[in-house]
């Protein structure tokens, strides 16, 4: 089993953040996945496409939360992307206070698409689990 230790050097560690940058999840040691809560996306009967931007989007899918301090509307904003980076929506006014204070702290927090109905096609009722990454 020792002959299956790599050594850490300057090129294992180049070699490891690469593969990280092109996609490949690298598991850290002692971290957790923390279910937060549940939320229903807000505002996409907003998005002019949102039908097409939802052709690629099935239940377990994950989606990027994003802050959005700017806001006009609301300084604790969070854009909901898809993994594209195509805006789906917003994360409801009502559960940002926590949300956005733990992504400005630097937590990691994202979506995971628990459930899809779109009734008229006009209104998508898009639903996601939200988890902290912690570790």
């Amino acid at each position: 089993m020792m002959n299956k230790i790599i050594p850490i050097d300057e090129s294992n560690v180049v070699a490891l953040i690469n593969a990280q940058k092109n996609g490949l999840e690298i598991g850290k040691p002692f971290s957790r996945q923390i279910y937060l809560l549940s939320a229903t996306i807000a505002g996409t009967g907003y998005i002019d496409n949102i039908e097409e931007l939802t052709d690629n989007i099935t239940i377990g899918s994950k989606l990027r939360l994003v802050r959005e301090a700017d806001n006009k509307f609301d300084k604790l904003a969070i854009l909901v992307k898809d993994q594209q980076g195509n805006k789906l929506g917003y994360v409801p006014r009502s559960d940002n206070p926590i949300l956005a204070r733990l992504m400005d702290a630097g937590k990691l927090i994202y979506g995971i698409v628990n459930s899809i109905k779109c009734p008229d096609c006009n209104f998508l009722n898009l639903k996601m689990e939200i988890y902290m990454d912690d570790w």
